[in-house]
């Protein structure tokens, strides 16, 4: 059986980190390469690493820099922001990422996710899918940052991404992010229901309890957090242990 993992999530805005509340009120925290070799130390399954400016500024991943983090890094890197092309992902897997994720683009070019997969394999193609959920409860996928409006349902998107080619879903909820009141389980186990590819569940971790939650309900394959390392002090070995207390089957370091 494959083990869960747990992965931290580090959103880069140049020239640092930052971490706000409903991908709005951005705090610096820090800077990347620290934090990148906390989480060796800590040896995590995966990382993340976001440029949350990139695509809303029309620019290119700065390809110098996460040859940075990639050379420092001993953990399987996830690489996103402003990532619009083949050209983008070649020179992204050049510089030592290991999976690339792609949000805004895949609603503006239909061919993204399938020639990249085409080109390089689903294994490296993170199709990432950020929701609002209306006071109707009903969800909507929103791009750039959770600006723009894409008017569609995620359950439809994800089933779309998955056609594609995409090898993961990466499903964040925009009204969940940073606040740590738990991830959004009705809409993780949409999704998991939807697909059959892997997903990870991303925004509101607060604790180890939220994580089960998220894989033992939700049914998502993965839990991606940000807040809840940065500002408490969970661990992600802590979150491991509780999984596997549960019956949970991850790699414990």
């Amino acid at each position: 059986m494959l083990k869960t993992r747990i992965i931290p999530t580090l959103l880069w805005k140049r020239p640092g980190l930052v971490k706000g509340i409903g991908f709005d009120s951005w705090r610096r925290i820090g800077t990347v390469l620290p934090a990148i070799k906390v989480y060796n130390i800590r040896e995590v399954d995966e990382l993340i690493v976001v440029d949350i400016n990139a695509t809303r500024d029309g620019e290119d991943p700065d390809y110098e820099e996460i040859m940075e983090f990639t050379q420092e890094s001993f953990i399987p890197m996830t690489v996103g922001g402003g990532v619009n092309s083949l050209a983008h992902f070649k020179n992204l897997l050049r510089v030592g990422a290991d999976k690339i994720a792609v949000n805004s683009a895949a609603y503006t070019d239909s061919n993204l996710i399938s020639s990249a997969a085409n080109h390089f394999g689903s294994q490296c193609v993170v199709a990432s899918i950020d929701v609002k959920r209306h006071s109707t409860g009903t969800c909507e996928c929103f791009s750039h940052s959770g600006t723009h409006s894409q008017n569609i349902h995620p359950v439809d998107w994800a089933k779309e991404l998955e056609m594609r080619g995409a090898g993961e879903i990466l499903i964040t909820s925009i009204d969940r992010d940073g606040t740590m009141n738990g991830y959004d389980i009705s809409l993780i186990k949409s999704i998991t229901d939807a697909v059959s590819i892997p997903v990870i569940a991303s925004g509101g971790a607060g604790s180890a309890k939220d994580v089960l939650d998220s894989i033992q309900t939700g049914g998502a394959s993965a839990a991606a957090a940000a807040s809840v390392f940065h500002f408490t002090e969970v661990t992600p070995l802590e979150i491991k242990q509780h999984l596997a207390e549960n019956n949970i089957p991850v790699r414990i370091p």
